[in-house]
């Protein structure tokens, strides 16, 4: 009889869903998403949670000039088994955006603040998945704590010099003359044209591309204080390129189960990056795929896949 009665229950939940497909209605959620806020050092930091908490804990860093709403579409695709944390940074997305004058916008002071968070979320052990500024900003955290993190993720973020592309060369000139660079570098880092490529680079498919992408992100960099807080951040990223030789001398003595997910579009950064990370951990996974920068705008099905294969093969 109880078998009989689960087999019944069932039949009803999926008539039910059916019928709700039917009417142009997804059934409910088992693990919806919140959107939660928490202190942190007198901050108001926003971020996005979903999964069960007793599952295995991704924690997910943005880059620029996006947010945790990027990671929208593997919290869809991941949550019925995964612990998914995505925090926005101080100065971003919808968590507080201090007064630059007040508020020291260097990436260890972000690092510092990501690793407040995570103790503050009681968040012991995780799986860092960093993107783009979410590598200098997951190094960080990395080196500080690295009895942590049980293994990384990097789509399309540099952790060597030679990763910095072309384009790099007014970045470089603004850390070397800040105030001789500062308008050229804000054309070249801030502009719609910069912003909407990052999203397409050179893929021949742009129309694969919801061009609401950039436009939200470029309204987002137009609002009042943002330039002067995306200039201060990306002045510290000269920090970054410093600190190259430490991360890579980390990932040499540990070998950490990383995997490496690449948009071969992305013109933000030198395409030989992801064999960069292969000589520093030469057992870790590779995917070059067809996709931008941000290869979650049209890949988010395959590398769903591919981060759950990964995870499924956690020691």
């Amino acid at each position: 009889m109880r078998h009989a009665s689960h087999i019944a229950l069932v039949v009803s939940v999926v008539l039910i869903s059916l019928q709700l497909l039917a009417q142009g209605k997804e059934p409910p959620m088992e693990h919806p998403t919140f959107y939660r806020t928490i202190q942190i050092d007198g901050l108001s930091i926003f971020y996005r949670e979903a999964g069960p908490k007793d599952g295995p804990t991704l924690l997910f860093l943005h880059g620029l000039p996006s947010s945790s709403r990027m990671f929208e579409p593997l919290f869809h695709r991941l949550s019925d088994r995964y612990h998914l944390v995505a925090p926005d940074y101080p100065g971003f997305g919808h968590s507080d955006w201090p007064d630059p004058k007040k508020f020291a916008y260097t990436f260890d002071r972000i690092a510092e603040i990501m690793n407040r968070f995570t103790e503050t979320l009681e968040l012991s052990r995780y799986t860092l998945y960093m993107q783009d500024y979410g590598v200098p900003v997951g190094f960080r955290m990395i080196l500080a704590h690295s009895e942590r993190v049980e293994a990384l993720i990097v789509q399309d973020g540099v952790g060597h010099n030679e990763g910095l592309g072309a384009n790099w060369k007014t970045r470089r000139a603004f850390w070397t003359d800040r105030a001789a660079n500062e308008e050229a570098l804000r054309t070249n880092l801030l502009s719609l044209a910069t912003t909407r490529t990052r999203h397409v680079g050179d893929d021949p498919n742009a129309e694969r591309y919801d061009p609401d992408l950039w436009t939200d992100e470029f309204y987002f960099l137009n609002q009042p204080g943002q330039a002067q807080i995306q200039s201060d951040l990306f002045y510290d990223y000269r920090t970054n390129v410093d600190a190259y030789p430490k991360w890579q001398g980390w990932m040499h003595e540990k070998q950490p189960r990383l995997l490496v997910i690449w948009g071969k579009h992305d013109l933000s950064f030198d395409p030989g990056e992801p064999e960069r990370y292969r000589k520093d951990v030469p057992k870790a996974i590779v995917h070059i795929l067809d996709a931008g920068h941000f290869a979650l705008d049209t890949k988010a099905d395959e590398i769903a896949a591919i981060v759950r294969e990964f995870m499924k093969t956690q020691n």
